[in-house]
């Protein structure tokens, strides 16, 4: 989320601003991040709903009230490790986006560096992709690769991929507010300026 808002704050994403940042964690320093930088942050407490379908309409509620709707606007999850409903990613279908620590379709899931070190990868990386009902399963925006070192941990790992997630995820989402993606079936074109 911090990558993205200093991208906006240094011109490399323009056009756009970050209305709100929600979690579901009192305690996530994404909030503290978001108010540091003049960004209005909420709480949505989970023990609150019923179901995660009520959740998620007040998710909904919440972006909407801050001018967030389907047909305008992106929802960026970053950090958010909560399973949305299929209702509610369905609503925000090619304006939902997500960024995974691995080269997908490989190793998605939790855990994705831990799943590359015991399969031996040579190779893992991060993938940004639009969010579908399925886990970790829509169409890809962009990937980069990072090479799996002799004696990483996971730890280690995770580190060099989480610096190649914050270059990469701004860089998708400046894409998004140019206009310059286009999803055809399960192929995300980028368009030329």
């Amino acid at each position: 989320m911090l990558a993205i808002v200093r991208a906006m704050e240094r011109g490399k994403i323009k056009g756009a601003e970050v209305r709100v940042v929600i979690s579901d964690r009192r305690d996530a320093k994404a909030l503290e991040s978001a108010r540091r930088h003049g960004i209005e942050a909420v709480w949505l407490d989970p023990a609150k709903a019923a179901s995660r379908l009520e959740y998620d309409d007040g998710l909904a509620a919440t972006l909407r009230e801050k001018g967030v709707t389907p047909s305008s606007g992106l929802v960026v999850l970053a950090g958010f490790m909560r399973l949305l409903s299929p209702e509610f990613v369905d609503s925000f279908s090619a304006r939902m986006m997500n960024i995974h620590p691995s080269l997908l379709p490989s190793f998605p899931g939790l855990w994705a560096q831990r799943q590359a070190l015991e399969y031996g990868a040579k190779v893992s990386g991060c993938t940004v992709h639009y969010v579908v009902p399925e886990v970790d399963s829509g169409p890809i925006i962009l990937q980069s690769p990072v090479r799996v070192e002799e004696g990483d941990t996971e730890e280690s790992l995770s580190k060099r991929i989480l610096k190649e997630e914050h270059r990469l995820y701004p860089i998708a989402v400046r894409l998004f507010v140019e206009g310059r993606l286009k999803i055809k079936g399960r192929k995300v074109a980028i368009l030329k300026k």
